[in-house]
């Protein structure tokens, strides 16, 4: 029952404080620890089934800038995943698209910054970004300006992405090249399955919580708190 309390404790600052910051955030999203959770600026959208998980020392942060020219937008499609310590930094564009998933520390930005040869100038060159649908980027992975990841493929952990990526395939390195093609002949499940029936999942979660926390009580709770030891 605490963890239940503290999820809608969760829901409740996801909806009051949070939810006003973006542009969208669409319905069936669940933020984990919303507190750690930093946006800044206009043109932050985000779809249905937003999932994103966030931790006191890897906060998650969106930000777009204006400045002259420069409008930055960020717009995230339906059943997307955002683990703790990513970052989306933009001065143009960056679209994601339905089904995508981030990694712990994952990184796109879209512009340099600065001017590579007046470095007094904020901005510099800024190109948009595009993820197609289910793309999936690995643990700390960087998605640099204008780049293009095709639909399915996968961006393996710490890579450096700054050319486009064909779809269906995995690519890895710094820069980041194509390692292999996707298995054409096996069915690729995206998290939009996982939401086919809200209902089943819902008690699914139930039972697993259930089933994990079954000796758990408020007094271990308390004193794992105040003074805790190894298996807490």
């Amino acid at each position: 029952w605490l963890k239940k309390l503290h999820g809608r404790f969760e829901a409740w600052y996801s909806m009051r404080f949070v939810k006003p910051q973006f542009e969208r955030l669409g319905p069936g999203h669940h933020l984990m620890k919303p507190w750690n959770v930093k946006l800044h600026g206009k043109h932050i959208a985000v779809g249905k089934n937003f999932h994103m998980v966030t931790d006191r020392d890897r906060r998650v942060s969106f930000s777009t800038w204006t400045l002259g020219d420069h409008q930055g937008r960020i717009t995230l499609g339906d059943n997307v995943l955002v683990c703790p310590g990513c970052r989306f930094d933009s001065a143009s564009g960056i679209t994601v698209g339905d089904n995508c998933m981030f990694a712990a520390g994952a990184y796109l930005t879209d512009a340099d910054w600065h001017d590579i040869y007046d470095r007094t100038q904020a901005v510099g060159v800024t190109r948009p970004i595009v993820l197609e649908d289910n793309v999936w980027i690995g643990d700390g992975a960087t998605v640099c300006k204008g780049v293009t990841i095709g639909r399915n493929s996968v961006i393996g952990a710490g890579s450096v992405v700054t050319s486009n990526i064909p779809a269906n395939v995995i690519a890895a390195g710094n820069p980041a090249r194509v390692v292999k093609p996707l298995d054409p002949e096996r069915e690729l499940v995206t998290r939009a399955a996982l939401f086919n029936d809200v209902a089943k999942l819902d008690a699914e979660m139930d039972r697993i919580d259930r089933y994990v926390l079954v000796k758990n009580n408020l007094w271990g709770w308390l004193r794992s708190k105040l003074s805790p030891r190894q298996g807490d």
